[in-house]
């Protein structure tokens, strides 16, 4: 059946109907009173869900973009970093600390693991010159479904009192509590297709004032990224370059929608969502990838034996038509990942496992009673 695609993947993520609307909405001038109002509400309405009161920046970006711009705009060439590697986009940041010549030290750990708050700990304690000017840290970790103690690693840089904390919290902001002022996180990036419930195109990035410090004697090269711009511009609602007027009228919505829930009530979903997949997962006889104690409020990574995870993954689009991410690199058609991130309800998870017990009943697997996924999931929901 055509138009009945069903997003179960880290992102783009589902979009509420209300959010589309808005999208479809004929575009009003971007430096306009109305759209300069939209954009007042849309930035108070950011701190809301960040929890601070320092300044909270939209970027024509992705979430990448927003990371980048995260790191370029607080350091200079040859200053030293550490940066936690324990998947595909803890890669990323060491890649983009390389390009921008900065000298990055990779703390890496096997993918599927988290990070280890007593390495960064020792490299920090050991730093008596303070060398090191930042930390970046994947707190959820997509690749993996992976959740990483960020809290832990930030206490353990404030006590170095030089390094700032840069977070990549694409996939955490909106589904997992962090309270950026409580933490005193410095910069804290994030993208609109993740938690945000709308279309790719826009970035976030939260910078405090010990960041703003930085900024001022920062030497890497920016222009079109230079958060200095947006602060400027954010300050008189409006922006520095030609937004995607649309994907804001659109956020103004889902924000809207997020307050209407409550902070409170959207962390315990997600809680809820990701508690009832690995039940499900685990009543299947399927193995997880990340263990209970480090798993994603936004992903779950699963490492089926004896089928190929791209094999479900295609049937289930196929026969579905519902969408799950797959491994990414060596992890490539080894693991599939369910995304329940963003506009996701109990019910999207009880039709995708239901849908995942035929797949994996066509495909021959036989080493689940049927009904058992759901079954797993019923529970969890019942008792939360």
């Amino acid at each position: 059946m055509n138009d009945k695609l069903m997003l179960m993947i880290p992102g783009p993520t589902p979009v509420p109907e209300a959010a589309l609307l808005a999208l479809a909405k004929h575009p009003i001038g971007h430096r306009t009173s109305e759209f300069s109002n939209i954009l007042a509400e849309v930035t108070e309405n950011l701190k809301w869900l960040h929890q601070t009161q320092t300044d909270v920046l939209t970027l024509n970006v992705s979430g990448t973009g927003a990371v980048e711009a995260g790191i370029i705009n607080f350091l200079s060439p040859g200053d030293r970093i550490l940066v936690g590697s324990n998947g595909k986009f803890g890669e990323r940041w060491v890649e983009v600390g390389q390009a921008y010549g900065l000298n990055v030290e990779e703390v890496k750990v096997e993918w599927g693991k988290p990070l280890d708050p007593a390495v960064f700990a020792e490299k920090l304690q050991a730093d008596t010159q303070k060398q090191i000017k930042a930390v970046i840290i994947t707190h959820s970790e997509t690749s993996t479904g992976v959740l990483n103690d960020l809290e832990s690693i930030n206490r353990h840089v404030k006590a170095h009192g030089e390094a700032l904390i840069i977070v990549d919290a694409v996939t955490s902001l909106g589904a997992f509590n962090l309270p950026v002022d409580a933490w005193g996180l410095d910069i804290v990036a994030s993208g609109s297709q993740k938690g945000y419930m709308i279309p790719p195109g826009l970035g976030f990035v939260s910078v405090s004032p010990k960041a703003w410090e930085a900024y001022k004697t920062a030497k890497l090269p920016k222009y079109y990224l230079d958060l200095g711009k947006y602060r400027k511009a954010t300050a008189k609602n409006t922006t520095p370059f030609t937004p995607p007027v649309n994907l804001i009228v659109a956020l103004h919505t889902t924000l809207r929608i997020m307050k209407e829930e409550g902070l409170e009530s959207i962390f315990a979903r997600h809680e809820r969502l990701k508690n009832a997949t690995r039940a499900a997962i685990q009543g299947l006889n399927l193995p997880l990838f990340a263990a209970d104690s480090s798993a994603s409020p936004a992903i779950t990574a699963v490492a089926p034996q004896g089928i190929e995870s791209d094999k479900i993954r295609s049937l289930m689009k196929k026969r579905f038509d519902i969408a799950l991410a797959g491994g990414q690199d060596h992890l490539s058609n080894k693991i599939f990942r369910i995304g329940h991130l963003g506009f996701v309800s109990d019910r999207d998870i009880l039709s995708c496992i239901a849908s995942l017990e035929v797949t994996l009943t066509e495909l021959g697997y036989e080493d689940f009673t049927p009904g058992s996924g759901i079954a797993a999931a019923v529970k969890v929901f019942s008792q939360s």
